[in-house]
Parts: C-alpha cells; sequence; structure tokens
C-alpha cells in the first residue's frame, strides 16, 4: 500500500488509538485523523505523524477549564511542591523550550529563599507574594521575537501548573542580575525577563473569590474593542467570528501586565493578525522603565495571548500556524504588527506528516 492511501481497519490501529486518546485525552481529534487519513504501519511512524501534531499540548483537563481556573495567586501554603508534582513541572519545562516565532528558551524550577524575596521588593504589589514554594525561571537570548516566544512558552507552563493543581502569579520587571539569574547561570547575553510564583494556593476560598473576581466583564474590555474584521475600527460580529468565538473569548481570559490588555487581532484573508496596542504612558518608552531597564511586558502580554488563542484553537479543532508576514493593514498610532495565525485544513496536516 503507497503512503498516503487509507489504511485499513485493524486491531493494532484501534487499540494504538486508544492508547493515544487515554494518555493525550485532549489531542483525539488527532488521534482520529491520522488513524482514518493516513497509512500507519510501524510504531515509529505512529511516533513521528502524531506527536507532531500533540507535542506541547500536554494537558489532562480541558483548556478552556484551565484557563478560567489560572488566577494570580499571591499568598501560598508553606509547603513544598510535591514530588510528584515538582517532576511533572520540571519535565514540561525541559521540553517547552522553542517559541511559536522560533527563539529558544530555557526553563527551571528552583526552591524559594529569602534572598528570592528580596529581589521582588522593588516590584510593588508583586513585593506582597507570600510563602511561594518555589518559582519557574526561564533565559534567553536577545532576539527580534524573544520576549514574544518567553510570554507564550511562560504561559504555557503556568496552565500546566494549574493542570496539575498549583497555583501562580507573574512576576515581570528586571531579574537578569537578580538572584533567580544567579541560580540558573545567566550568561551575559541572556535576560531574565519574568519569573513566575508557584506553589499551592493558601485556601479554597481564596480561589474561588479570585474566579469569581476574574469572571466580571469589568475586567476584561469588551470583544468590541479587541477583535476586529478586515481593518481596526470594524468589529467583528456572531456571524464573523463562527467557530472562532470561544477561541477569542480565551484570548480576552489571558493575563497581563497592569491588566493594560494590549492584544489587537484583526481577521482577514482567513488568517488572524496580531497586533500590540501600546498604552501611553506605561512601559517602553517611559521615564520608569528606561530608569529601571524594565523588560517590554506588553511583548511579553502579546506572547501570553498567542499562547491562549492556539491552546483554545487545538482543543477546538482548529489547525493553524504562525508566521511572520505583516499584512498592508492601516494601523493606528501607537499599534506594532506582532505575527499572524494563518489557518490550515486538515488535510494539509496530514499531508505534510
Amino acid at each position: 500500500m503507497e503512503r498516503g492511501e487509507t489504511a485499513p481497519v485493524s486491531i493494532y490501529g484501534y487499540c494504538k488509538k486508544l492508547l493515544l486518546i487515554f494518555f493525550y485525552p485532549n489531542q483525539s481529534q488527532y488521534c482520529d485523523i491520522c488513524f482514518r487519513r493516513t497509512s500507519i504501519n510501524t510504531e515509529q511512524e505512529i511516533r513521528e505523524i502524531v506527536g507532531e501534531k500533540i507535542r506541547g499540548y500536554r494537558m489532562n483537563k480541558s483548556i478552556v477549564y484551565i484557563i478560567k481556573q489560572r488566577f494570580s495567586c499571591r499568598t501560598y501554603l508553606k509547603k513544598p511542591i510535591e514530588e510528584d508534582h515538582q517532576r511533572a513541572l520540571i519535565e514540561f519545562l525541559e521540553s517547552n523550550h522553542t517559541g511559536p516565532l522560533g527563539t529558544r528558551a530555557r526553563f527551571a524550577l528552583i526552591a524559594a529563599t529569602e534572598y528570592d524575596r528580596k529581589s521582588l521588593k522593588g516590584l510593588g504589589t508583586y513585593g506582597f507574594i507570600k510563602d511561594a514554594a518555589g518559582f519557574i525561571v526561564g533565559a534567553l537570548e536577545q532576539e527580534p521575537k524573544n520576549l514574544e516566544d518567553y510570554g507564550y512558552l511562560l504561559e504555557h507552563a503556568v496552565l500546566y501548573a494549574t493542570d496539575i493543581g498549583l497555583g501562580t502569579c507573574w512576576l515581570g520587571g528586571s531579574f537578569t542580575k537578580s538572584s533567580f539569574a544567579k541560580k540558573i547561570t545567566v550568561t551575559s547575553t541572556e535576560i531574565v525577563p519574568a519569573v513566575v510564583a508557584v506553589g499551592y494556593s493558601a485556601s479554597n476560598a481564596d480561589i474561588r473569590s479570585q474566579i469569581r473576581k476574574r469572571a466580571g466583564a469589568q475586567h476584561r474590555f469588551p470583544k468590541e474593542q479587541l477583535f476586529f474584521d478586515r481593518f481596526f475600527g470594524n468589529s467583528l460580529n456572531k456571524e464573523n467570528i463562527r467557530e472562532y468565538a470561544d477561541v477569542l473569548e480565551m484570548v480576552r481570559w489571558a493575563p497581563s501586565a497592569s491588566n493594560k490588555q494590549p492584544w489587537r487581532i484583526i481577521r482577514s484573508d482567513g488568517a488572524w493578525h496580531f497586533y500590540l496596542q501600546r498604552t501611553q504612558g506605561y512601559g517602553k518608552g517611559t521615564l520608569t522603565f528606561n530608569l529601571l531597564r524594565l523588560a517590554d511586558l506588553q511583548r511579553i502580554d502579546m506572547g501570553i495571548a498567542m499562547c491562549h488563542f492556539e491552546l483554545a484553537a487545538h482543543e477546538f479543532n482548529l489547525p493553524g500556524r504562525w508566521l511572520v508576514d505583516e499584512p498592508g493593514i492601516i494601523k493606528p498610532e501607537n499599534v506594532e504588527y506582532i505575527a499572524s495565525w494563518t489557518t490550515v485544513p486538515s488535510e494539509r496536516l496530514i499531508n505534510e506528516a
């Protein structure tokens, strides 16, 4: 049988499909596609074909559920992270190192110390982080899209930590010369633009309270201000959004520095174009930013939004890929193009396997 022909129905195939669905419950749609539409003759071919489609999406629960459960946890139980949770999170961090725009980063889970608390004192409300068991710390080189990739990768880790029952809190600032940087031996060409506190939330009451707060519409911009059809100012309606309605809603739930929500997305010609609308008087170019040499947090926010978009699109079986190819869309002042998600039919994904 030639490669690409329909594979015969076999007990072997169905057993492998059931195993894949068991170990990767949220990826069953790709298992369906692979076993229904592709010739699969060996165990190695299964790893090659399915692995490319589901690598990096290892979540036990629905991504929609996880996103809505995540909140900025500032008070933790005074207990270390359990060994099985440590092992799972470290394994995830070690495999989660290349961003969608090509930047490589490295991440480590480190235990919290008094020196780490001192590193947080100059970060305003972040200084009130209490009893975090550890921190996720990452480093990467200076490259054109490095901060977007860093935001994407670290938010993916945050969602994975949420999935296994850990509380987290993003901490953005300047950590390149901090105790965090020393612990992961940052080189002279690397930066540490943000870290994440991690541990067990102090109480279930706090969790419920924070989730209720995040559910409030007043904390998020309405979709009419964020998502547009073909050009800025032309808001998407329900007919325009169709199957992407829930995907865009998950972007609205994304965390951002000081809750500025700088992402703007335009749908045009089968693609979703991501733009950064900078907040005036905040971040890059401001006196505080320059004096403290802070990371460009709004670019990190864009990576976080991209992460939510892709993971949700994957869950709703809406395949696509990232590319940097700015369309000829007229941009308002203080708006920068970041990247585009171009939709890819399932047939094309299978043909490229």
